[in-house]
């Protein structure tokens, strides 16, 4: 019987791509769902047959994506998924706090009302989940709310730093979704987001998502207990 591993990988197959950016896109996407794991060989002839692509685009795919550090090339080893330290995770996501807060700021500037009730829809929706206890729901509210957050401030350089960075610690993301408390204490902190950006206050934007991002390195840092990551 096929385990749901394999059944995801299944899913990762994708008909013909015909560019290393095609393949290049497939195989992120599969990472950062988690169908390959950090530490895991991308073998060139599998990926080959699963993205049914030549070996000379799967490797043009694998050094973009080593650019953009999901993957790592190790001597006599080949290519695998990169593993990031808790240590490195915190460094990340000190950076996201930086560049999210000039995001939020560059909202509130340029935020529409049908842009505001989108967010305060998202916003009801994500305390819903949080009530009904549906924190897998929440979790996925919560990626789409900074990536309307990041659509809304238009800041292109911006939204491709933090895309990087938010692959690059996506193992980190899902483990703090299982913190006990996790979505309780960051619910109060995405509503002032909201209000600030939908109040078109942009200091205050900046500063509710600084300071947000700032309780996410505080959780990472109480995770070290857990073992390494």
């Amino acid at each position: 019987m096929a385990s749901e591993h394999d059944t995801d990988r299944r899913a990762a197959r994708v008909s013909a791509p015909s560019t290393a950016a095609q393949a290049r896109d497939t195989l992120r996407d599969a990472i950062l769902r988690g169908v390959y794991l950090p530490g895991e060989r991308l073998v060139e002839a599998q990926l080959c047959e699963r993205l049914q692509a030549s070996r000379f685009t799967v490797r043009a795919a694998l050094q973009d994506l080593t650019a953009e550090g999901l993957v790592e090339v190790q001597r006599n080893r080949g290519a695998q998924v990169r593993k990031v330290s808790l240590a490195e995770a915190v460094e990340i996501t000190e950076v996201r706090m930086v560049v999210e807060g000039l995001i939020a700021a560059r909202a509130a500037e340029r935020v529409q009302p049908e842009q505001a009730t989108e967010l305060d829809e998202i916003g009801v929706l994500m305390r819903r989940a949080v009530e009904a206890g549906e924190y897998r729901r929440y979790s996925d509210l919560n990626v789409r709310l900074h990536a309307l957050v990041r659509q809304i401030a238009g800041h292109q350089t911006a939204d491709r730093i933090v895309e990087t960075l938010r692959g690059q610690l996506v193992r980190h993301q899902y483990m703090l979704s299982l913190l006990p408390g996790r979505p309780q204490t960051s619910l109060p902190q995405h509503q002032r987001i909201i209000a600030a950006i939908r109040d078109r206050d942009q200091k205050a934007a900046e500063a509710a998502m600084r300071d947000h991002i700032a309780s996410v390195i505080a959780a990472l840092r109480s995770m070290e207990h857990l073992g390494p990551a």
